[in-house]
């Protein structure tokens, strides 16, 4: 074996990711301390929208990890193998993030204040036509169960890939033998991707995010908030492979996969702003006041600097820094470029989020970072454990030397 193939936790990383989740706690109570605890509503709504903004975003985020893995196992593709248990590591921070996202829901919607979730006053829904016609999606008990399904079956399926992962790490395949292995995987990531289609390409963005503007609707939403979320899963996939193989991990990772990785990040951004545009254009363009009362506040109100910021960072930094063949090969570039749209892209949910609470202001946003930064720093403690529990290389999948061999 290897002396490189486990990782082992560099006590500076263990420090950083300790650090960030006191900055997170510290932040966390000092909001509390000035928000949570008041009796207004909306002084109160300042507080879990900050829980909320950040939970679903990085929960969503590490879930793209595991959608990465379906994806490209449905596609038999076997570049990816070289760098796939970092895909794996991130991952396991599903079922924690998906446990935290879970209480903070539940807090908001069963708490008693109905300023993020407008739906959840019954009295006010019986006397608000748009919010009556919903109801019968819109309400507490199917929020509450579709949540709980979403997050368990992320859990559960995500569990089950990386268990057929790892069952061959000590057992080389016959021929036989692979072509079994390879179809058990196809299944499971099928099943995977269909649970991720009626969740977060559907139904998830519209109880956790849509839902806080519940008289407007938008049928773009849902590929929006995946797009969003994806191109900083990629973003957060890429930080890794450069950490591990700039601390000498990872043999069989090269640049080739490195322009890849660089490649979906470019390829994404763009996706990303043709949804932007088209959502936004086409509820520009119908003129239709139910929908366009959403992009009033962002554009014509206080959140029109972060909304084109928004569109700055996450569109004309990617297209022109990492449209070159050789930036997608800078192990630095593409290092400065995933830091960037990591932001950036917390910075679209921010908009999907606080508007809908504080439309005459923008809040101040640094507890928000320093909370952020608190996930950031235990998605690093959690993926850096699971890093060191198992091999970093999948020896003996049958499709490692396609990823060996791989250029681009």
């Amino acid at each position: 074996m290897a002396t490189k193939d486990f990782f082992e936790i560099p006590k500076r990383y263990n420090s950083i990711s300790i650090v960030l989740m006191l900055v997170g706690i510290l932040s966390l109570i000092i909001l509390f301390l000035t928000h949570g605890t008041s009796s207004d509503d909306h002084e109160n709504a300042r507080f879990w929208g900050s829980l909320l903004t950040n939970s679903v975003y990085f929960l969503l985020v590490v879930n793209m990890a595991m959608f990465f893995i379906c994806a490209t196992t449905l596609a038999w593709g076997g570049w990816q193998l070289s760098f796939r248990r970092v895909t794996e590591a991130i991952s396991t921070c599903v079922p924690i993030l998906g446990v935290i996202t879970f209480v903070i829901l539940m807090a908001i919607v069963f708490g008693g204040n109905h300023a993020i979730y407008h739906w959840t006053d019954t009295e006010h829904v019986k006397h608000d036509a748009a919010l009556l016609h919903k109801e019968g999606f819109l309400n507490s008990t199917f929020y509450t169960v579709w949540t709980i399904i979403t997050i368990v079956g992320w859990w559960l399926l995500g569990r089950k890939m990386r268990q057929l992962s790892r069952s061959i790490d000590d057992q080389p395949l016959t021929v036989e033998e692979g072509k079994k292995y390879i179809w058990n995987n196809t299944v499971w990531a099928a099943i995977y991707i269909v649970l991720f289609s009626l969740t977060v390409l559907s139904s998830i963005p519209w109880f956790w995010l849509m839902s806080i503007d519940a008289h407007w609707y938008s049928t773009m939403f849902s590929w929006y908030t995946f797009a969003s979320a994806f191109v900083a899963g990629m973003a957060l996939i890429t930080l890794y492979v450069v950490f591990l193989k700039n601390n000498g991990y990872l043999p069989f990772t090269n640049q080739e996969h490195l322009h890849d990785l660089g490649k979906f990040m470019f390829a994404f951004s763009i996706f990303w702003t043709y949804l932007w545009f088209d959502q936004f254009m086409l509820i520009w363009y119908a003129n239709i006041p139910e929908e366009t009362t959403y992009f009033k506040p962002r554009i014509h109100g206080a959140y029109r600097g972060i909304f084109f910021l928004n569109l700055i960072i996450n569109f004309v930094g990617p297209l022109l820094i990492l449209m070159t063949r050789g930036a997608k090969r800078n192990y630095g570039t593409t290092t400065m470029m995933a830091v960037l749209i990591i932001f950036g892209h917390w910075l679209d949910f921010y908009q999907m989020v606080f508007p809908g609470l504080s439309k005459e202001h923008v809040p101040n946003m640094a507890l928000d970072l320093g909370i952020g930064l608190g996930f950031i720093g235990l998605i690093m403690f959690v993926t850096g454990r699971s890093l060191a529990k198992h091999p970093l290389t999948a020896r003996n999948h049958p499709f490692l030397k396609e990823s060996i061999i791989h250029h681009t």
